[in-house]
């Protein structure tokens, strides 16, 4: 398991060291990939950071954490578009009359009653944008490989008060001292070598949990919390891309499947029999299916 620290902040900052080895290499913005192999030969051959065997899992935790910040800069680029254009739609609204304001009002009520209905299935709650969901002390996000947790905690806390311990199905994390945050058994199990948490900007902790079966989407982070409608799930098209063929296709079939049983149609493979049995009733018409069912 890596783990991202900040031990280093009350630290003076280090001296630029006078030995230093010179590396001259140009981003090719085509060829992202071909910059960075260039730099890890760099490195290969000047340090000794490859011999290391937590090499692999140091920097897979180092580009999991990049990659963080840059979704999360992307979400706050497209939440202020959101924010600015509820702003002009607001100003808008302002000009009409009081009386279309109050229709607007009640007409918005009316509204509200199915969409909130909507939202709980069988008991089951709607998944939020990440497919995860909003609880009170935490929240969490989730794609068919990975779970992403968010835990808020107060400005100014250092990573050394934070205690995190995470196992093949149990997770407890919280601030030393203190009754945890989250502490049960995880809805299935997880690849803890493939795990770490980490400290954003001294206000939340950030934990990323991997997948053991990466083929089902979680119901809940842990057994007992409230439950999603797995059904109402909407992966990112784009990172379909990423799989191989094999898995993007039973992931597509997985997707198919959950929007007919939403809609209360047949899944493929309910399709499938129902096109042999239509098959075989046109190959045999002197027999009768009146009474068949499809099992």
């Amino acid at each position: 398991m890596a783990i991202l620290s900040d031990y280093e902040e009350d630290r003076n900052p280090a001296k630029p060291s006078s030995s230093g080895k010179p590396f001259n290499a140009e981003l090719d913005p085509s060829n992202p990939l071909g910059f960075l192999e260039t730099v890890f030969d760099f490195v290969s051959r000047e340090s000794d950071l490859f011999k290391s065997d937590a090499v692999v899992r140091d920097l897979n935790a180092l580009v999991r954490s990049v990659k963080e910040k840059v979704d999360a800069e992307e979400r706050g680029r497209k939440k202020k578009e959101r924010a600015d254009g509820n702003g002009n739609v607001e100003k808008r609204t302002e000009k009409e009359p009081r009386a279309s304001a109050s229709a607007s009002v009640k007409e918005g009520n009316k509204e509200a009653v199915p969409v909130e209905d909507e939202k709980k299935t069988e008991g089951k709650q709607a998944p939020n944008k990440g497919n995860g969901l909003d609880l009170d002390k935490y929240s969490w996000v989730q794609t068919l490989q990975e779970v992403t947790i968010n835990i808020p905690v107060s400005p100014g806390t250092k990573s050394r008060f934070i205690s995190c311990e995470i196992k093949k199905n149990h997770l407890k994390v919280g601030l030393k001292g203190q009754s945890p945050i989250i502490d049960g058994e995880l809805f299935q199990s997880i690849k803890v070598e493939d795990c770490f948490w980490s400290l954003e900007d001294q206000k939340s902790i950030s934990v990323l949990l991997t997948k053991q079966n990466q083929m089902e989407w979680w119901k809940c982070l842990v057994k007992g919390d409230p439950e999603i409608d797995t059904q109402k799930v909407e992966p990112e098209s784009s990172k379909l891309s990423d799989l191989d063929p094999e898995t993007r296709t039973t992931v597509e079939k997985m997707m198919f499947d959950q929007r007919q049983k939403s809609m209360g149609l047949p899944t493929s493979d309910e399709m499938q029999k129902q096109e042999l049995l239509k098959k075989f009733m046109a190959e045999h018409p002197e027999m009768d299916f009146s009474k068949a069912k499809m099992v």
